[in-house]
């Protein structure tokens, strides 16, 4: 197959990196230049637009750090569609896989009505949500799992690169809203549980606790979820440089309460969950790995410690 993959964030970077590993063609775009030399290296082919990235792909990944992005690199994909369609009337057009054009597949992690905007905006409609649930290093090992939402017709054509990309994964159905909305549940079990580890391990600190002990007997309580296990060393003593930044943690609780919202619900939790990871980006910056969601109890308990005249 020929690939384009858009955004050279960590996710689009393993992925590109995956298929190129696979023996695929794969093409690659980012909007700052200067980020795809890993997949570049890898085999993978540099171009300067989204659009000329495309041109001749049988599916066109996105993988784009909010839905601000996802829906701009959308635009530029059906302007130059558009622009295509009127040259081809003319004979000049350019090459297309097959005969009505590349699947669109959008694997950033944005909000329903996003998704569905994108299959509005995608050339012929032709889009498929495919949110991951894996980090970048679980990818490029082959491990990953993919939710996928759209028409099934086009789900079904693009099997290949599933099987290439995914461990395992689940058709949701037609509506690709309904893949963001599993993907964005997934991502708040983990932001929830990460601020609750958090909160463990800061208690745990203020009580004095041995932190050598700490860490053994998290990793093995059946109490704490397997996904947030990997985190437990940057919680505790880590720099949070990881590949989660807590904007992005952040943005999507967001979306999870706004999900619930337009069904009724109100989720108390989920606010307070994402205010955490909001002043957790305030205090390290956005870039920092979800993991700084405990600095936010550790500047508290400083503040405290103050008040009392402790310091």
């Amino acid at each position: 197959m020929q690939i384009a993959v858009l955004g050279m964030g960590n996710m689009g970077r393993a992925l590109a990196c995956r298929l190129a590993a696979q023996g695929q063609q794969v093409r690659v775009w980012n909007r700052t230049p200067g980020r795809a030399g890993e997949a570049v290296a890898a085999g993978a082919v540099e171009e300067r637009s989204p659009d000329e990235a495309a041109r001749g792909c049988e599916a066109v990944i996105m993988s784009l750090a909010d839905d601000e992005a996802a829906l701009a690199v959308m635009g530029r994909l059906a302007e130059a569609a558009s622009g295509a369609k009127r040259s081809g009337a003319n004979g000049s057009g350019p090459d297309t896989a097959g005969a009505d054009g590349p699947v669109v597949v959008d694997m950033s992690t944005v909000a329903p009505g996003t998704s569905r905007r994108l299959a509005e905006l995608a050339p012929g409609h032709r889009f498929v949500a495919a949110p991951i649930i894996a980090a970048p290093v679980t990818v490029a090992a082959g491990r990953a799992s993919g939710l996928l939402g759209g028409e099934r017709r086009l789900v079904d054509r693009l099997e290949p690169l599933w099987c290439r990309l995914f461990e395992a994964h689940w058709y949701c159905g037609e509506d690709p809203g309904r893949a963001t909305t599993f993907k964005l549940l997934n991502n708040y079990l983990l932001m929830a549980g990460i601020a609750l580890i958090a909160e463990v391990v800061a208690t745990a600190e203020a009580a004095e606790l041995d932190t050598k002990l700490l860490r053994e007997v998290l990793d093995q309580w059946p109490t704490v979820p397997i996904a947030v296990r990997n985190r437990i060393d940057d919680i505790i003593g880590g720099e949070h440089q990881g590949w989660f930044s807590t904007r992005l943690g952040a943005k999507d609780v967001r979306h999870v309460v706004a999900a619930a919202e337009a069904g009724g619900l109100a989720l108390p939790i989920a606010r307070l969950v994402g205010q955490r990871y909001e002043r957790a980006a305030e205090l390290c910056g956005e870039g920092a790995d979800i993991g700084a969601v405990v600095e936010v109890l550790r500047a508290e308990r400083r503040a405290g410690r103050r008040a009392d005249g402790d310091d």
